[in-house]
């Protein structure tokens, strides 16, 4: 399994000016391994500990079922060029199609992980998909999708979402990734989903530059830093991150466009705007090459309960923390 020890760094021009491509496909072979690697990495000592080794289960089965799955329906050419000529999402999640390749993902995914340590509760809803009709999954995967999430379903909401992740995502993969342009404020280029994270980055082709990464697909759009991505307001943004103790929120100023952020900087922040008064974390991979947008989200859930407590509201989605 490809992880983020097996990354050898690339040596950058530091004379060169980065000039990053829009978006980045994801790379199936790597999405969910490396997500993997990266919550067994987070879990221990963690006070999620648990929960974090629970969701390397989940990436894992996603890894596992993402080889060998019937071939995701993609929509038709002259759909795409029309999505592509007027800046609207290609897999359009808002006219998601449950096709034999999303039913066979949420049932193999569900299969996969029938002998993962979870709660009884998780267990519970893993057997009601497993044992469910075909209806009663589609409904399911249609509800995540629009994000009608009850209280009732929230335990089997985290395995469809996971299944949708692995289905999106091989969509997106099959994408012309260049002919990809934003199609609105906050949204995947890719499939109009919501972001989960934004990173910035320390690839050669662009180092210090941000990306945004989709919840749902994968998809990764480059974004102009020390500007909110919730509102695309750019004066009236803080940035906040943890206290040593973990106990309070502090200051975390120092964005620099050029990304040479200090050692000691935090490498995770909360990215807060005045101005819609939403927030949304970014994490410095480029000091921390492992850092996963979902992974690391769940994992800094001590500072998104600081920054909402400070009277910010979350911007981001992320299945597995339905219920904070």
């Amino acid at each position: 399994m490809a992880g983020p020890a097996s990354i050898e760094p690339t040596p950058i021009d530091v004379g060169a000016v980065a000039k990053p491509d829009f978006a980045v496909a994801p790379d199936l072979a790597r999405l969910f391994a490396d997500r993997v690697a990266r919550f067994e990495t987070l879990a221990p000592g963690h006070p999620l500990d648990a929960y974090l080794r629970f969701l390397a289960g989940i990436a894992r089965a996603q890894h596992d079922v993402a080889a060998d799955l019937p071939e995701p329906k993609l929509p038709a050419g002259d759909a795409l060029d029309r999505a592509f000529e007027f800046g609207m999402p290609p897999i359009d999640r808002a006219r998601f199609d449950v096709d034999e390749a999303a039913h066979a993902t949420l049932e193999r995914l569900v299969a996969a992980v029938a002998t993962l340590p979870m709660p009884e509760q998780a267990a519970a809803a893993r057997r009601r998909i497993a044992d469910g009709d075909r209806a009663f999954r589609e409904r399911l995967l249609v509800d995540v999708i629009e994000t009608a999430t009850s209280l009732e379903t929230l335990a089997e909401h985290v395995f469809a979402a996971a299944a949708l992740q692995v289905h999106f995502a091989r969509l997106a993969s099959r994408l012309d990734v260049a002919r990809l342009q934003s199609v609105g404020v906050g949204a995947c280029p890719a499939c109009g989903g919501p972001p989960v994270a934004s990173l910035v980055v320390g690839w050669s082709s662009a180092h210090g530059s941000r990306y945004v990464a989709c919840s749902l697909c994968g998809t990764l759009w480059n974004h102009v830093r020390i500007k909110c991505v919730a509102c695309d307001a750019t004066d009236k943004i803080s940035y906040h991150a943890l206290s040593e103790d973990g106990e309070t929120l502090a200051d975390a100023q120092g964005e620099a466009p050029t990304g040479r952020a200090r050692k000691d900087e935090a490498t995770a922040k909360a990215e807060c705007c005045d101005a819609c008064g939403l927030y949304l974390k970014i994490f410095h991979q480029h000091l921390d090459p492992a850092m996963d947008p979902v992974a690391d989200d769940v994992a800094t859930l001590g500072l998104d309960l600081k920054v909402r407590e400070a009277g910010w509201a979350r911007a981001a989605f992320n299945p597995y923390l339905l219920g904070y």
